[in-house]
């Protein structure tokens, strides 16, 4: 006999279907059910469950298990590219007839000045060589930061400046190069490729937890006195009432 109604890995997926939840707006429902896997960092997937043996030439089955990675807080607050702690074993003095000893290998971190063309702002941002070279391939910060998905930037940090930067391109801040209008339209032109509703940038990168509070406070309402209630239905009767006695009229002599 099971001991629950349903399974635990679909816990999440029917919270969603119930409550609050179910009144959040559907395309952040949908982007919570879309997300895929990350791309592969710590390891080249082979795609394949099989592949011949060259010497032997017969097919041998392969493994094809990507390498648990932990991601340790502090890589929110900054960008590292996908990368993280990966935990193995190493052998003592490099001697394979040695004990295997434990060991943890971590990302080198740098700290680096990273210009926003779009927030017109430098940010002072904690990277690895990885970050550096994809930002390099795309050509600059702000499209490394919205062309790269969640799942890869893997950085609360990340997302908020994806946030930042979707709701200026939205909203058209006038506040972006006030004395240079040029300016501004070339840096609006440049990236209009990533302009979406300002409804829709406003929960980007928001986590559930984040997204409900957002909701909960879009739906409090303050609580209104009775006494006002009770006076508008009174002057509403006291209309009704009046409108349906009959005019007199005095006639004029």
């Amino acid at each position: 006999m099971p001991l629950h109604k349903f399974p635990p890995r679909v816990w999440e997926a029917l919270k969603l279907k119930q409550g609050i939840y179910t009144r959040l707006p559907g395309h952040y429902l949908r982007s919570l059910q879309e997300s895929c896997r990350p791309a592969s960092v710590h390891w080249k997937p082979l795609g394949v469950n099989s592949r011949v043996n060259p010497k032997t030439g017969h097919r041998e089955r392969v493994q094809d298990v990507p390498i648990p990675v932990y991601y340790p807080p502090e890589s929110q607050s900054g960008l590292w590219g996908g990368e993280g702690w990966i935990a193995g074993y190493r052998y003592a003095n490099n001697d394979k007839l040695s004990n295997r000893l434990k060991k943890v290998w971590k990302p080198q971190l740098f700290n680096r000045e990273l210009y926003s063309e779009i927030l017109d702002h430098k940010f002072k941002i904690t990277v690895t060589a990885r970050t550096l070279d994809l930002v390099d391939a795309a050509y600059g910060f702000d499209f490394y930061i919205l062309r790269t998905p969640q799942e890869d930037l893997n950085s609360k940090l990340g997302m908020d400046l994806k946030r930042a930067m979707l709701l200026r391109l939205a909203r058209k801040d006038t506040e972006l190069y006030p004395e240079n209008p040029a300016k501004r339209e070339t840096v609006f032109n440049k990236y209009k490729e990533f302009m979406i509703p300002a409804e829709e940038a406003e929960w980007v990168g928001l986590s559930l937890e984040e997204a409900v509070e957002k909701q909960r406070l879009l739906e409090k309402k303050d609580p209104e006195p009775l006494f006002n209630a009770f006076v508008q239905e009174l002057v509403q009767e006291l209309t009704a009432q009046k409108l349906s006695e009959p005019e007199i009229v005095e006639k004029k002599h």
